[in-house]
This record gives C-alpha cells, sequence and structure tokens, in this order.
C-alpha cells in the first residue's frame, strides 16, 4: 500500500500552533510583544486624526506575529486575557510618555478592573505622569462589560474624574446593551457594531437604525466611531 507522505509545512504550522496559549504566555514573560497602530479618522474630514486604536501584537520565539484569532476565544476570561490587558495596558502607556501630543486606544476586558496587576500599571503610569489620562482611551467590549455592569460603571465613573476616556466596543451587536441601559454608563465613545456599518450605503434598515444610535449618543454626549 502507498504510503501518503504528510506535508513539512502543515506539520510545521500544526506543531506550532499545538501549545498556542503557551507561546502566548512565553511571548508575555520575555517581551516579545508590541502594539500596531490603527488611525480613526473623522468623517468627511481624513486628514483628522482623532485618535490611534493601540493593536496588541505577540510573537512567538522567531519573530513570526501571532493571529490573535488562534488565542482570543481560549484566552478569554482566564488570567491570560488579565495578562494581555495588562501588556496592552503597558505598552499604551509607554507610547503616551514617548509621544505626548497623540491619543491612543487601549483593549481591556472589564473582568481586569479589579485584576491587581493591571491596576498597578494604570495607577504606576499615571503617577509617572498625571497628564497622561487626558490621552488615554480605555475600550471594553459589550459582553465584558455586562458581565460586571456595576463593577464597570463605578471604575469608569472613577477614572473619568482623572481625565480617561472610555469605549464601548460591539456596541448594538451581539451583546446586551440596550439604548435604554447605555444612559446608566458614561462612555464618552461607542463603536457600533461592523454587521451595521458594512455597506451602509446600500442597506436602507441599516442607515435608519444607525441615524438612531447616533441621535441617541449625541444627547448622552458621546461620540460615535464606525
Amino acid at each position: 500500500m502507498e504510503q501518503k507522505l504528510s506535508n513539512p509545512l502543515s506539520t510545521a504550522v500544526a506543531k506550532r500552533y499545538s501549545n498556542v496559549l503557551e507561546t502566548v504566555r512565553d511571548a508575555l514573560k520575555y517581551g516579545r510583544k508590541a502594539l500596531a497602530f490603527q488611525p480613526v479618522i473623522q468623517a468627511g474630514a481624513p486628514q483628522n486624526i482623532l485618535f490611534c486604536k493601540g493593536l496588541i501584537r505577540i510573537s512567538d520565539p522567531a519573530g513570526r506575529h501571532i493571529p490573535a484569532r488562534d488565542f482570543i476565544a481560549e484566552v478569554e476570561n482566564n488570567e491570560l486575557e488579565r495578562l494581555i490587558d495588562c501588556a496592552t495596558l503597558q505598552l499604551g502607556l509607554a507610547t503616551l510618555a514617548e509621544q505626548p501630543d497623540v491619543r491612543v486606544s487601549v483593549n481591556m476586558s472589564a473582568q481586569s478592573i479589579g485584576y491587581p496587576k493591571w491596576e498597578h500599571t494604570l495607577e504606576e503610569g499615571l503617577q509617572r505622569s498625571p497628564n497622561l489620562a487626558t490621552n488615554l482611551i480605555l475600550k471594553m467590549i459589550e459582553n465584558s462589560v455586562m458581565a460586571a455592569p456595576e463593577v464597570a460603571r463605578y471604575f469608569m465613573n472613577d477614572m473619568q474624574k482623572l481625565g480617561l476616556c472610555f469605549a464601548l466596543d460591539n456596541f448594538f451587536g451581539a451583546g446586551q446593551t440596550s439604548l435604554v441601559r447605555l444612559r446608566d454608563f458614561y462612555f464618552d465613545i461607542i463603536k457600533m457594531d461592523r454587521q451595521f456599518t458594512k455597506d451602509l450605503a446600500q442597506s436602507a434598515e441599516n442607515q435608519v437604525l444607525i441615524q438612531a444610535v447616533i441621535g441617541v449618543a449625541g444627547s448622552l454626549k458621546m461620540f460615535c466611531v464606525a
């Protein structure tokens, strides 16, 4: 019987990702991490960069980027997610310290509120340079906020007194936030879910929905991002 030979590349790729969580954990431990920046521009005025999204990038020992899709679902709601949040915040604060004229948003889970290392990273960064607070935007995914709404609300209230801004990601998507409940929080920015903004020019229904969200957000003094 003829034996089918395995594809060496496929074997190597499978081996590489067989223990991706351990690779991610080691990358955080040994500093194989960086932020990639994506500008958020003003509608109708693309020359105006309002702020930059800082997206975590983690590499393996060979320097190859590990796609977030390969680990993000596996780390959700466990300590590794907290450690990723810590690394993202640390890199964001370092960027602001080096470039005080830019505004940067970094992702976090609401479950990181109260995690000692994450809170220490934030407190230490703001103590070194209190002015950083006005240029830092903390972006939380809707589902994580709804998992601990009171904790998130009180934390946001305390931090906003220092000048921090908060963004709600994936609003009106697969999450649980209603327009009514939105008033209970003091988000500065809401990012509308892509399913409602993609191909918006061809969807009259989505246009009506987005106009409604923009109207409510404006009344609550919230800035909308698509």
